[in-house]
């Protein structure tokens, strides 16, 4: 079974294809852990994957902890493994469960967070349980506690559609690619939990349900087409 978000097949090939896929994805995951402070001690991060964005924030933050979670329980042994090799076991406590059964208050993960931080996960859930984790994220926070997160969005209008898939093309090309064959190496993947396929949201949709869960400033700190990282603060 390929979960919502693993994209391919072999967990050890994602770090290598998800670059090939997407365009900019280290400065994507990069403005997400520039925008958590590095004095902050505790961190939760959704849909930990591989753990990439897990090490950036780690690196950014030196003397934080990190809660990870991850329903795939390929992604959690595998961020296991890089973490130790890295050094970084010790500070991270990586949990296998359902974000999307967190939102819904299901499942606990403790509270009194600095930061909540996600990329390339919280697309696969509806929007009213997007709209549920925004909520829950922003009452497991510190006073002053942010959130960011890094996802692919739905055009605001059906005529960007064509300019985003054009863009991507462009990209690939300059990077010498094959963007069918890198798509070829997508696995079939499987609805698990409150997670299934892309179920994108347009920016405007995603700052909306930010506010309304509480988060008094709200803000877009990186965006290449349809590709965009955004946040709050409380």
């Amino acid at each position: 079974m390929i979960y919502p978000g693993e994209v391919f097949a072999e967990t050890k090939e994602f770090d290598t294809n998800i670059r090939q896929l997407l365009p900019y994805y280290d400065e994507l995951l990069d403005a997400i852990a520039l925008c958590v402070p590095p004095e902050s001690k505790r961190i939760l991060e959704l849909g930990c994957g591989t753990g990439e964005l897990s090490l950036k924030v780690l690196q950014q933050c030196p003397n934080a902890k990190l809660v990870a979670v991850d329903y795939s329980p390929r992604m959690i042994e595998f961020v296991q493994q890089k973490l130790e090799s890295h050094g970084e076991r010790n500070r991270v406590k990586a949990l296998q469960l359902d974000f999307g059964a967190w939102a819904n208050d299901e499942i606990e993960v403790g509270d009194s967070f600095d930061a909540v931080i996600s990329s390339l996960a919280i697309h696969h859930l509806s929007d009213e349980m997007k709209a549920k984790l925004f909520q829950k994220s922003a009452r497991c926070l510190n006073p002053n506690g942010r959130f960011w997160n890094g996802d692919p969005l739905l055009p605001e209008f059906p005529e960007l559609s064509d300019i985003y898939s054009e863009s991507r093309q462009r990209w690939a090309q300059k990077q010498g690619l094959d963007l069918d064959a890198v798509r070829s190496r997508i696995g079939k993947s499987e609805d698990y939990g409150y997670s299934s396929h892309d179920q994108l949201a347009t920016l405007d949709s995603h700052l909306q349900m930010l506010q309304t869960a509480g988060f008094s400033k709200t803000a877009v700190i990186w965006k290449y087409y349809n590709l965009g990282v955004f946040g709050g603060l409380l």
